[in-house]
Order: structure tokens, then sequence, then C-alpha cells
């Protein structure tokens, strides 16, 4: 069975997110639990035990039935002790002084499982000790890496507010006539030159923080693969087999203790027979996996380079062209889709579909999914939905219009043709026939 690590299955896909480190230490804690259980059913059957052995020694020490002898002596024995003579039987005479020894291996029994307590608690605090080391530099890398992507954020909002500030200026300065006094225009001048000056301090500061945020990412993922591996791997691992290792040493020691309850003990020990290391650990990963590779770094966005970034950790924008049709999507088409369904008989109009790379916000109500963007031009499609064209390269379509798809655009907008006429039509908007 191929070997899974914690360190390849315990990433998050947000900059900022800590769900694997939680996980881990959540099921480490939980291993802990567990031990503690162990330990107490220990105590508890120790005591029993030592219990139980005191009262044998008690009974076999009590006089009574000393005077009688033969058979009848025998059967006096027996009454008092019948669960213990079938182990020492010899010769068909039963020794009622054996009871005592029975009591004694008991009470052995008992100091056994004491020790066997003892030795799980000294585990389970190393454990603690050695985890509590680890889990603290854990931290602090994953605080300071919050910190300084807050910082480096804080700084992209102030870059871009400066650039912002910087263009008004120079507009401004642009728009200056021949009615503007020489000073005002120097004034005006200056304001955005100051303002271009600051956007590009702003630029440097982005820049910088960005290139610090980098370094602690590296840092954290270095530290977080290595804990992963060396400790929480390790020290789950090791608690899985102390206590694999002590349930079966426990099922031993009461095996040796009455030999009649070893069958109920070989069922227990056919179990463990199958418990495997590597088994249990990739049941836990399979189940509580958070993602198999670390977040993408946070990258340079310039103000200027409104294209989206697929790798990049910062705010999403929309294009230029894009965000047009987004807006007439939502705006100017609502009158268009509103008329057809007033009468109820139709479902709400969708958006250009969830493939569009995050463009279109979703309609609740659409039921349907986007077609897929495979190459099917040529293709005959049917319209679900009217749709009144809101510019000159798009195309006005109504329900139950029999189209050919010419192109399927990357962006949800396809290209159709209808009576000799194409243009652009929400993709979403299409079934095919």
């Amino acid at each position: 069975m191929a070997v899974l690590h914690f360190k390849d299955a315990f990433w998050g896909s947000e900059f900022t997110s800590n769900a694997g480190y939680e996980a881990l230490t959540q099921r480490l804690c939980d291993g802990r639990r567990a031990c503690k259980d162990m330990e107490e059913l220990l105590k508890m059957r120790a005591m029993a035990e030592e219990r139980y052995g005191k009262e044998l020694i008690t009974i076999a020490r009590k006089p009574g039935g000393q005077t009688e002898i033969g058979t009848l002596r025998i059967s006096f024995d027996q009454l008092k002790a019948p669960r213990f003579w079938w182990a020492f039987e010899i010769n068909n005479v039963i020794h009622i002084t054996e009871i005592e020894n029975v009591g004694n291996l008991h009470i052995q029994l008992s100091g056994m499982l004491k020790e066997e307590v003892k030795r799980m608690e000294q585990f389970r605090e190393r454990q603690k000790e050695q985890r509590k080391k680890f889990e603290g530099i854990m931290e602090k890398v994953q605080k300071t890496k919050v910190s300084l992507y807050k910082k480096t954020m804080e700084s992209k909002r102030t870059y871009e507010q400066r650039c912002r500030e910087a263009d008004e200026a120079e507009q401004a300065a642009d728009k200056i006539n021949s009615t503007t006094t020489p000073k005002q225009a120097e004034k005006v001048q200056n304001k955005a030159k100051q303002c271009r000056e600051a956007a590009g301090d702003s630029e440097k500061q982005y820049m910088s923080n960005i290139d610090q945020l980098d370094k602690i990412r590296q840092e954290w993922e270095s530290t977080h693969e290595s804990t992963c591996e060396v400790v929480f791997q390790q020290q789950e691992g090791d608690r899985i087999n102390i206590l694999r290792n002590a349930i079966w040493v426990h099922c031993n020691h009461f095996s040796m203790q009455c030999v009649k309850d070893d069958e109920c003990y070989e069922e227990v020990r056919t179990v463990l027979e199958g418990c495997d290391l590597t088994a249990d650990i990739n049941s836990f990963i399979e189940m509580k996996r958070t993602g198999s590779t670390p977040p993408a770094a946070v990258v340079f966005e310039n103000f200027y380079n409104r294209e989206l970034s697929g790798e990049s950790n910062g705010t999403a924008r929309f294009g230029g062209g894009v965000m047009k049709r987004f807006s007439n999507l939502l705006q100017g088409n609502c009158s268009g889709v509103s008329k057809n369904t007033n009468d109820g008989s139709q479902p709400i109009a969708p958006s250009s579909g969830d493939n569009s790379d995050g463009v279109y916000a979703s309609i609740p109500g659409f039921a349907n999914s986007v077609p897929n963007k495979t190459d099917h031009q040529g293709e005959q499609y049917q319209a679900l939905y009217d749709y009144n064209a809101q510019g000159v390269d798009e195309l006005s379509i109504l329900m139950g219009d029999v189209l050919v798809v010419l192109e399927q655009g990357e962006d949800g907008w396809w290209t159709v043709q209808k009576n000799e006429q194409s243009g652009l039509v929400p993709g979403s908007y299409l079934t095919k026939i």
C-alpha cells in the first residue's frame, strides 16, 4: 500500500488559511485523549485485579471444613472455590491452598498493569513536550505570515488609491485653459507631480511588501513540511504503535491469567493482527485532507494592467470589455427577461455561467448548467430565453429561435447566426437541439 504523507495533504487554498495545520493538531489532540482513555481503562482494571486477588487470598485463608476428611473434604473445598480448581488439579485431587496462589497472580497482574499505565503516561508527556515546541514555531510563523499579508494588502490599497489620485491630478492639469492664471496652472502642475511621486513611492512600498511576504511564505512552507513529516506524522505513527502494542500486551496478560477466556482474547488479537499503521494514517488523510498543494504566491498586480491572473492571491478585477457586457447583462437585459417571467411559465434567465472565470454573478433560480467550452461550431442550438442586444456586436433573440453556433467564446459569449444575421449572445441562454 502506498504511504501517504501529512506534508502533501494538509495545505489550504487561501493564502492565510490554517485549516491543514488545525486538522493535524486536532488529530494529535484526539490521539492524546485516546491515550488517556487507555490509561484510565488499565487503571480501573488494575484496581479490579488487585481487589479480586486480595479477596481470593482472604477466602483461601479463611478456616472452614478442616475437620472433614476423604471425599466429603474434597466436595467442601470445591464448594468454596469452584472456579479455580480446574487450573490446579493434580491426580484428581483439588488443593485449596492454590486459591491463594491464584490471588497472588492477580495481584502481580495488577502491578504489571500499573507499570504499563506509567509507561503510557510518560510516552504521552514526551509527545506533548515535543509537539509543544514545534507548535510554537508553527504558530509564530503563521502569525507573521498573516500579519505581513494584511500589511501587504493595505499597501496594495494605498498604491491603488495613490494611482487614482495621480491620474485625477494629471487629468486636471491637462484641462488647464487660457483663462487659468499662471499661478493656478503652476499649482495644478505641482499637485499632479506630487501625486505621481506619491504613487511611485506607494508602488515601491507595495513591491517591497510583496517580496517580504514571499520570503515568509517560503519559510512557512518549509516549516510546515518539516513539522508534518518529522513531528506530526512520526508522533501519530508512534502513538498508533504504542496503543496497538498496549492492547496486545493487555490481552496477553489476561489470556495467561485465565486460559478459558483465551478464545475471547484471540478474537481481539485476530483483529489487532489486521491493525496496520500505514492503513490508519492513510485512512485519516483520505477523510480529513484539506489540499495537496500549497496556496499560490501573491504576485505584484500593476494598477494599469487589468488582466485577471489565475495564479494571484490578490483581489480579482474585471476587464473593461467584459465588465461592460456584465453590466449590460444585469441591467440592460432585465426588462427583456422580466416580461417573460411575469406569467410564471418560464424560469429566470441565467447568468453567462460559472465557467466565465468568475466574471458573471450567479442569478438565483437558475438550475441549468453552462454548456462545456468544447468546440461545437456549426451545430444548432435553441434559445431558452429572450435577449435584447445591448451593442452593435450583439444579436437579439427570442425564446424558441433556432440558431447556428459559429464560435463559443471563453468569456461565455457565443457568436451565432440567425436568418443570415450574426452576433454575440450569452451562451447560457442556449441549449443544444
